[in-house]
């Protein structure tokens, strides 16, 4: 990974409406996260040229109706003028990474991503909505770089925070 920056701690009250936004399709939150993560843009590489939003298995995307990384990464994909990579997917349903521990988040993402079709970018941005691990971003990247990226960069709205460190993950 050239960058990983994380602009808010995974703690109250960004926890709770991050998991409103997940969970109970509380929308609104999007565009407000959004602003954080363009606010954070000044803290990357100023050659990215795509946006890849962390993939969603089509199942969970089905069942949730909206894939939360795709509407935080809104705000900056427009102010930003990045197009989105396409033909990058979650070839399979993992279970969801909270709960698990380390090993386990890496062992359940672990061949996850798939590229359908040829990349042209050179440095993508992907964007999540929390890392922990960074076990999905690392997935996701790995996939990217076998595929003829360059270089990957993560922005995400929140870290997980350890021993209370909190605030700007660079």
């Amino acid at each position: 990974m050239t960058a990983m920056v994380a602009p808010l701690a995974y703690e109250f009250p960004v926890d709770a409406a991050l998991k409103a936004l997940k969970f109970k399709r509380r929308l609104y939150y999007a565009p407000a996260f959004g602003d954080f993560l363009c606010d954070a843009m000044r803290f990357l590489p100023g050659d990215i040229d795509a946006l890849l939003p962390v993939p969603l298995h089509w199942g969970r995307t089905a069942l949730r109706g909206f894939n939360q990384a795709l509407e935080i990464s809104q705000a900056v994909r427009r102010r930003y003028r990045l197009p989105l990579v396409t033909g990058v997917v979650r070839r399979r349903a993992t279970s969801p990474q909270s709960g698990l521990s380390a090993a386990e988040r890496r062992r359940n993402v672990r061949h996850a991503f798939a590229v359908r079709r040829g990349l042209t970018a050179r440095h993508v941005l992907i964007v999540d909505d929390v890392i922990t691990t960074g076990a999905t971003t690392r997935q996701l990247g790995r996939s990217l770089l076998d595929n003829g990226v360059e270089k990957v960069s993560v922005l995400a709205v929140a870290k997980a925070t350890q021993a209370g460190s909190a605030g700007l993950n660079v």
